[in-house]
């Protein structure tokens, strides 16, 4: 699978030159995060190239709302970064057997997760992204979890991305004041 790499400027790379023009064409491509990308270098991205930012409807407001954060300084304490990661859920018997896949987006504290959805973006822009594993989730007689390394693509993590944000939309007086 070809790579790509998200820079902390909001560029995208493939191989030693960077993407100025038809970043859509990259959306199948495997990405890898610059070591200090933040979610603030996320939305960078989605204005430096505004057709990936028309590819989720949740897109247009969260860049309003970045844009009205200050431009340094947006983390919250006790937050270490925040995860993007998959979950793929097996449920076996009793019952009829299902599979279900997801993403998430949440804080990491000491290596734990962490809530974010009480947190506004001027709490989470500075704080490091990072791209987690794939949990495997098994119900069944017993739980078990495993844990495996995983690869997303540019569609993925916009499109994952946005709708996590989207369950963070509350009004700032009701948020967790710190």
């Amino acid at each position: 699978m070809d790579q790509i790499l998200l820079k902390t400027t909001g560029d995208m790379v493939y191989g030693r030159n960077q993407i100025s023009q038809k970043p859509q064409l990259f959306l199948g491509y495997r990405v890898s995060l610059d070591p200090a990308y933040t979610l603030r270098n996320f939305f960078q991205l989605l204005e430096n190239y505004p057709v990936l930012a028309d590819m989720n409807p949740f897109c247009s407001s969260f860049l309003e709302q970045y844009r009205a954060c200050p431009k340094s300084g947006c983390r919250c304490d006790g937050i270490d970064w925040i995860e993007f990661s998959r979950t793929v859920e097996m449920i076996g018997f009793p019952g009829r057997p299902s599979m279900t896949i997801y993403v998430s987006l949440q804080g990491m504290q000491r290596n734990k997760p962490y809530d974010i959805k009480p947190f506004g973006l001027d709490n989470l822009l500075d704080l490091p992204l990072k791209l987690g594993k794939l949990r495997h989730v098994v119900f069944g007689d017993r739980l078990d979890t495993f844990e495996f390394e995983t690869v997303f693509n540019l569609f993925e993590i916009i499109d994952g991305i946005a709708w996590e944000l989207s369950f963070h939309n509350m009004p700032k007086e009701c948020r967790i004041r710190l």
